[in-house]
């Protein structure tokens, strides 16, 4: 399995921008989609946007014209831009990809580890 590993969270002031970054701890064959995640302190996770091979993007509403999917393929990357940062963005973000280690195997999940954003007020 493979692992995906986060990077760029922080702490930013409200108004203030990150963007985030993940990519696979290993080789993979095929991605057929990417995501990401959050959970504030006592909520439950939730969807923030997703991006599938066609570059179709999903958003959140809470996050529509703030926050902006991306990916490269070439490099199994997605990317997270984060703008116009709220309080209530605060939370962990984990990202997720569905994918094939090699062509033959099934469809494989697995998620990072992380990252916090911070967005103080």
């Amino acid at each position: 399995q493979v692992q995906w590993v986060e990077s760029g969270g922080g702490l930013v002031q409200a108004g203030g921008s990150l963007r985030l970054s993940c990519a696979p701890s290993g080789n993979v064959f095929s991605i057929s989609g990417m995501g990401w995640y959050r959970r504030a302190p006592g909520k439950r996770r939730e969807l923030v946007a997703r991006i599938l091979n066609d570059g179709s993007t999903e958003y959140a509403d809470s996050v529509k014209g703030r926050f902006t999917i991306s990916r490269d393929i070439p490099k199994n990357t997605v990317y997270l831009q984060m703008n116009t940062l709220k309080f209530e963005d605060t939370a962990v973000y984990y990202c997720t990809a569905r994918y094939r280690l090699q062509r033959s195997f099934p469809l494989s999940e697995s998620w990072g580890q992380g990252t916090q954003v911070t967005v103080s007020s």
